[in-house]
C-alpha cells in the first residue's frame, strides 16, 4: 500500500511508544503531561452538561457554527479579559477541539512544503512532528531558566526567516521555563520589527504556584505597536478542566482566523457543541477561580515534593530548576561520581526498578540533549513522589 510522502517525515511519538511499558505492575509514572483526573470539578460538569441539556437541548447536540458556539466564545472572551488581555470579543477567536487543532489549523494554513518554522528547544513534542508533517524544516532556539534567548532568536529569524516562531512562553512543555516580562516585550518587538508570525501556546499559564506570571504575550502586544498583528494565540482548558472536553481557541488576526475557519471546516466540520455548551455553562456557574484555586495548591505541593526528593535522592547526578508553575520538571544528568548520563538509558534503568519518565532528546527539533529528562508531578501523590524518586536514585546505581 501507498502512503503519503509526507509520513515519512515523522515518526510516531517517542511518548505514546513510552506508554506502551507502563501497563507493568506497580509502576510509578512520572511520563504523562495529564493533569490529575482527581482534579477534575465532576460535580461542577455534571451540573453545566445538565444545564446543557435542560436549557437548550436543541442547540447543544446539533450541529453548529465551525467557528464554535457562540455563548462559549463569548465566556472565552471574557476568561480571556480575566487575564488582563484587552479588545478580544467573542467574534475575535474560533473555538477548536483542543488547542493541539489550534496548531494543526495553523500548519495547514501558514506552512509549505521546505518552508522554515523556529520552535523553542526543547519544545512540545507533538509540534515537531505537526509542522514536520507539512512540509516544514523546523529549527531550535536555544532557552534557559528564563525562556527562549531572544538575542538567539532574532539571529535566527533574520538568517531564515520563518513562516513563525513559535512558544511556550508561560512554564512551557518540557522545559517548565517562564518567559521574563523583559525578553516577552523584547519577542513581540521582533514580531514587530521583522513581520514574523509568532504563536503563542499557552495551556499552562493559569497553573501558577506562587506570584502570577507576567502577561500573556498577547495581553502585552496592546503595549507593542504593530505586534498584535503579527500574533497568534492558542489557549486551552485541557490542563485546568478536562481535557476530554477537548475545549481549544485560537485567536489571530482576521485574515489568518478566516483562513483557519476554512480548514477547519474540512477537519471536522465544528468542535463537539455538547462539550461546547457544557464548558460555557460551567464558566458561566462561575466555577472555574475555585477549580484553580485548589489544583495550583495541589500541584504546588507536589512539585516541592520532586524537588525536595531529587535533591535528596539524586543529588550531584542531576540538575534543574524547580518549576514555578506548570506540570513539569526539566532535568539533566551530571554523570557525576561516574553514573550515568545518558537519559536514554536511564529510562531503561528506570523501568526495571518501576518507575518512568520521557527522555529529553525527542523534545529537540535539531541538537538533541541526549542527558536530559521530563519528569510530569502532576498524576503522582506526595508519597508516591518520594518512592518513585528513591527508584530513580536506585536506576543511577
Amino acid at each position: 500500500m501507498q502512503f503519503a510522502s509526507r509520513l515519512d517525515k515523522v515518526e510516531t511519538s517517542a511518548i505514546r511508544e513510552l506508554f506502551k511499558l507502563l501497563g507493568k505492575p506497580g509502576i510509578i509514572s512520572f511520563a504523562g503531561g495529564f493533569p490529575d483526573s482527581a482534579m477534575f470539578d465532576v460535580e461542577g460538569l455534571r451540573a453545566a452538561s445538565q444545564a446543557a441539556l435542560d436549557n437548550n437541548p436543541g442547540a447543544a447536540l446539533q450541529y453548529g457554527a465551525t467557528e464554535g458556539f457562540d455563548p462559549l466564545r463569548a465566556e472565552l472572551a471574557t476568561f480571556m479579559q480575566s487575564k488582563g488581555v484587552g479588545g478580544v470579543a467573542a467574534q475575535d477567536l474560533i473555538v477548536t477541539t483542543g488547542s493541539q487543532q489550534a496548531l494543526d489549523l495553523l500548519g495547514k494554513t501558514m506552512v509549505n512544503p521546505g518552508d522554515k518554522v523556529i520552535v523553542e528547544g526543547p519544545t512540545f513534542l507533538a509540534t515537531i512532528q505537526c509542522f514536520r508533517l507539512y512540509g516544514a524544516e523546523v529549527i531550535s532556539a536555544p532557552i534557559d531558566a528564563d525562556g527562549v534567548r531572544v538575542d538567539r532568536l532574532e539571529q535566527l529569524i533574520v538568517e531564515h526567516r520563518p513562516r513563525f516562531v513559535y512558544l511556550i512562553p508561560t512554564f512551557g512543555n518540557p522545559s517548565g521555563a517562564l518567559l521574563s516580562l523583559e525578553r516577552r516585550r523584547r519577542v513581540l518587538e521582533l514580531a514587530a520589527r521583522h513581520e514574523v508570525l509568532v504563536i503563542e501556546d499557552d495551556p499552562y499559564g493559569d497553573l501558577y504556584f506562587g506570584a502570577t506570571p507576567p502577561p500573556s504575550l498577547l495581553a502585552l502586544s496592546a503595549d507593542v505597536p504593530g505586534s498584535r498583528a503579527w500574533l497568534a494565540y492558542c489557549g486551552s482548558l485541557s490542563k485546568v478542566l478536562s481535557p476530554g472536553l477537548r475545549i481549544g481557541w485560537l485567536v489571530a488576526p482576521e485574515a489568518l482566523l478566516a483562513r483557519a475557519t476554512m480548514c477547519k471546516q474540512f477537519s471536522d466540520a465544528h468542535t463537539s457543541t455538547f462539550a461546547q455548551a457544557t464548558a460555557a455553562h460551567y464558566l458561566q456557574a462561575g466555577r472555574m477561580p475555585a477549580t484553580l484555586a485548589q489544583v495550583r495548591e495541589v500541584y504546588a505541593a507536589r512539585a516541592q515534593a520532586m524537588g525536595e526528593a531529587l535533591r535528596r535522592e539524586l543529588g550531584d547526578a542531576i540538575e534543574f530548576t524547580q518549576p514555578q508553575g506548570g506540570l513539569f520538571f526539566w532535568a539533566r544528568l551530571t554523570g557525576a561520581g561516574g553514573r550515568v548520563a545518558d537519559a536514554g538509558e536511564f529510562a531503561r534503568r528506570a523501568i526495571e526498578q518501576g518507575v518512568a519518565f520521557v527522555p529529553g532528546a525527542p523534545f529537540f527539533a535539531t541538537e538533541p540533549d541526549t542527558a536530559s529528562l521530563r519528569l510530569s508531578f502532576a498524576t503522582a501523590d506526595e508519597p508516591k513522589i518520594a518512592e518513585g524518586v528513591a527508584r530513580l536514585g536506585r536506576a543511577l546505581g
